[in-house]
């Protein structure tokens, strides 16, 4: 199996995922509180720790007034065509 974290593709989405944070105007804390969630689960994901599934993606775009869409096609335009899982 390929291995998808830290790959081109992840990268791309975290990186997307981070300044939809910061064009939101919020800190990984806040995100956190939105969420729900330990400020570390915010920090695992944006330092590339942990990936996150499609649901996750969605409650995520949300609570940064983000378009999941628009998120995943940053991850797509940076996968390999060869990527193979």
């Amino acid at each position: 199996m390929a291995k998808t974290i830290r790959s081109p593709g992840h990268e791309a989405l975290r990186d997307a995922l981070i300044v939809a944070r910061k064009t939101a105007g919020l800190t990984q804390a806040e995100l956190a509180e939105k969420l729900k969630c330990h400020q570390s689960f915010v920090a695992r994901i944006e330092s590339g720790e942990r990936r996150i599934d499609v649901i996750e993606l969605i409650v995520l775009a949300r609570a940064k007034n983000a378009n999941a869409a628009k998120l995943l096609v940053r991850a797509e335009g940076a996968t390999e065509q060869d990527h193979r899982i």
